[in-house]
């Protein structure tokens, strides 16, 4: 086609999404160039994502490392506005809501190129989540919204987009669950972790669960409550780690704390587990098609299409222990819904929308 296509990725997150994007638009003969920013640097945090999800190497690593969201998102934008203007695509794709994507957001709007994001549209309307700031932003400056679920469509409608500018294609990250689905072996995750039948995952990293010590302790108890009735395990962020391990976290003789795994070890984890307790977003859509019970850690969601078509429910610290309790005593369902078009395809209609568009150029 000749027009060049940006994908900007840079936290573990976007992986999983942009992964059958990029499969689906090399089918079509799309030239294409993989930025990876480095806001995740770490080898179990980005690389091995890589290897596993059979993505090309980046072309790029701009290698910004961590920081404060402005100094990250400033490290990002300068490095990005560097590239664009040498490469001068004609569309920079971003995916979900980490600083990578606000960063290139800003940058292709001031240098004038079309932008499209992936996953636009979700809202928890909590202003004071970081995220909610990036998807509001990278929303308005975007010329194609690539939406996974039809509260996005609503939500961008609501907010004056432009119907023609939106696209209701499912979940990529879905697509990549499905074509790995074979490969989430429970039983070797369970004996390689010396678990027994009945276990919970957890992973927590938000800054509103593990910033402030008080919330910290908070968590830290109501996890070892959980703790007490089944075995734990916990893949643990470098995010927020020393105020957890400070808080007493390491203490429970039922909770193991474990190092990030790559995303086909997590997923084996997840798949053979009782119940998951979560403040992720993308673990409440994986557990929502895995048909494991969800506890997400949080006062709100952006994807509440995992509670009306899935596994997912909200809980707080106070009530966790006997939420927990319940499901654990209720088991797995047999049979769930999930939510329309994660059908393993949305990578291939986003695709097909980015071709139009680019043939329009």
């Amino acid at each position: 086609m000749g027009a060049l296509v940006q994908h900007i990725t840079g936290a573990r997150p976007n992986f999983p999404k942009a992964a059958p994007v990029i499969r689906a638009l090399t089918e079509l003969g799309v030239e294409q160039r993989l930025v990876h920013t480095g806001q995740h640097y770490d080898e179990k945090m980005s690389d091995v994502f890589f290897r596993q999800l059979g993505l090309p190497r980046p072309d790029v690593d701009l290698g910004v490392g961590s920081g404060t969201h402005a100094r990250q998102t400033a490290a990002i934008m300068t490095g990005l506005e560097d590239l664009v203007m040498a490469e001068r695509p004609a569309l920079l794709i971003v995916y979900g809501d980490v600083n990578s994507t606000v960063a290139a957001a800003l940058v292709a709007a001031k240098l004038g190129i079309p932008l499209a994001h992936v996953e636009a549209g979700l809202r928890s309307f909590d202003m004071t989540m970081p995220e909610e700031v990036n998807r509001l932003v990278t929303d308005r400056l975007s010329d194609l919204l690539l939406c996974t679920s039809a509260d996005a469509v609503a939500h961008l409608g609501n907010e004056g987009v432009h119907p023609a500018k939106i696209h209701l294609v499912g979940n990529p990250m879905i697509d990549t669950l499905l074509a790995n689905l074979d490969r989430f072996d429970a039983e070797a995750a369970r004996a390689g972790h010396g678990l027994s039948d009945r276990y919970v995952v957890a992973t927590l990293h938000r800054p509103g669960n593990v910033d402030d010590p008080a919330d910290a302790a908070e968590l830290v108890k109501a996890i070892h409550s959980v703790a007490d009735q089944a075995e734990m395990v916990l893949p643990l962020h470098p995010r927020g780690r020393a105020k957890l391990q400070e808080a007493g976290l390491f203490d429970h003789p039922a909770l193991r704390i474990i190092d990030p795994l790559g995303y086909i070890e997590f997923m084996g984890l997840v798949r053979g587990a009782a119940a998951v307790v979560t403040d992720s977003g993308g673990v409440q859509e994986e557990t929502t098609i895995l048909g494991v019970p969800c506890l997400t850690l949080r006062p709100n969601t952006e994807r509440p299409v995992t509670i009306t078509h899935g596994t997912n429910q909200l809980v707080t610290r106070q009530n966790l222990p006997q939420v927990a309790s319940a499901v654990l005593s209720r088991g797995r369902a047999e049979s769930w819904s999930v939510p329309p078009l994660w059908d393993g395809r949305a990578g291939e209609r986003i695709a097909a929308i980015v071709a139009d568009q680019l043939a329009r150029f």
